[in-house]
């Protein structure tokens, strides 16, 4: 069911300016999706005392991030079409590659929004450029072939159309979130479509996992489990915010942990520690409106399945990733936030 909406441009860049992160590269083999109380286990509730420190700014609406070859920090920055590579020590910025389609005034979001490698090829998920929203442009996964070329290799976009999902929405093409390599293949969460689709290098595209009004953001790949942050539906509340794991075979998801607001990414630290970034608290007007500045926080999965503040205080986060012993946080300002010394002894002080 594909419904019209009456004044969709003028009101995309309020009704969608959070924008919904994250990928990372892939992880050691770790327990599988029905092993969900072992992820648990692997958590702390020691004491935590850590502190966000200004790395980056001057980014252009940022949004996803991976760690590519070399270690280096990627960032989408979608208002450019540009993938910037950081260095995780110093904090210098290049061009990786640039010419994405990029955010269209009528979404205010969108373009390139996630990135992710297989093997030393990155590939870039490009959403809210459609028709629908008026723009001209694929929706969906773009390879990067060189600085400034690039080639579709998987319309989303008219996946969508031809297969609507069972939940309401009012964007036809969807609102792509997060990117993550898997098995020689790709995932993409939709946060409005509700659902995990699975991406083969070929283009073909199929529902990975499909789910009610739960908001999917942020993933993480672990061996054979599939993490996944869920915002949950407006207002965002508390316990609408969870850490889930996906069954490969089945698409089921099994709690982790639940608990905070407005979450939207996962990540596996030292140890095996989860962590995971909530956007904050939200009372906005419209339906993907961004959570009120300055209320995000780096939290981490306990034992019992509950957070714990890592740091509070983060202005809008999207996504983050972990190297060595430390969180980069992408926040929708255009800044990187590093949080030092995540990990909780015995796994060992940031490099």
């Amino acid at each position: 069911m594909h419904r019209s909406t009456p004044g969709l441009r003028t009101a995309l860049p309020a009704l969608l300016a959070c924008a919904l992160a994250a990928c990372g590269d892939p992880a050691p083999v770790g327990p599988d999706a029905t092993g969900a109380a072992s992820l648990k286990r692997g958590g702390s509730s020691a004491p935590v005392s850590a502190a966000a420190r200004l790395f980056v700014t001057g980014l252009e609406y940022s949004q996803g991030s991976t760690v590519g070859p070399g270690g280096a920090l990627f960032v989408t920055e979608g208002a450019a079409g540009r993938i910037s590579r950081v260095d995780p020590r110093t904090g210098a910025v290049t061009t990786y590659a640039s010419g994405l389609p990029a955010t269209i005034p009528a979404a205010g979001i969108g373009g390139a929004v996630d990135v992710a490698f297989i093997g030393g090829t990155a590939y870039v998920l490009v959403t809210l450029v459609g028709a629908d929203v008026g723009g001209s442009d694929a929706v969906g996964i773009y390879r990067v072939d060189g600085p400034g070329s690039f080639t579709l290799v998987a319309d989303i976009g008219a996946f969508n159309l031809a297969n609507p999902p069972s939940t309401a929405f009012f964007i036809p093409t969807g609102v792509q979130y997060a990117l993550e390599a898997y098995r020689g293949a790709l995932l993409v969460t939709d946060g409005h479509h509700n659902r995990v689709l699975h991406v083969a290098l070929d283009g073909g595209i199929t529902e990975f996992a499909v789910f009610g009004n739960i908001v999917p953001t942020g993933l993480e790949v672990w061996g054979n489990t599939v993490l996944m942050a869920e915002a949950g539906p407006i207002p965002h509340l508390p316990e609408n915010g969870r850490v889930v794991a996906i069954d490969p075979q089945s698409g089921t998801a099994t709690e982790v942990a639940r608990g905070a607001r407005l979450l939207v990414d996962v990540e596996r630290g030292r140890g095996g520690t989860l962590f995971a970034l909530a956007q904050g608290f939200w009372n906005g007007p419209f339906e993907g409106a961004p959570a009120q500045p300055n209320t995000g926080a780096l939290v981490r999965v306990n034992g019992d399945g509950t957070f714990t503040e890592i740091v509070g205080g983060l202005d809008r986060p999207t996504s983050f990733e972990i190297i060595g012993n430390t969180a980069y946080v992408i926040t929708i300002a255009g800044e990187i936030w590093t949080i030092a010394d995540i990990a909780s002894p015995p796994f060992g002080r940031s490099r």
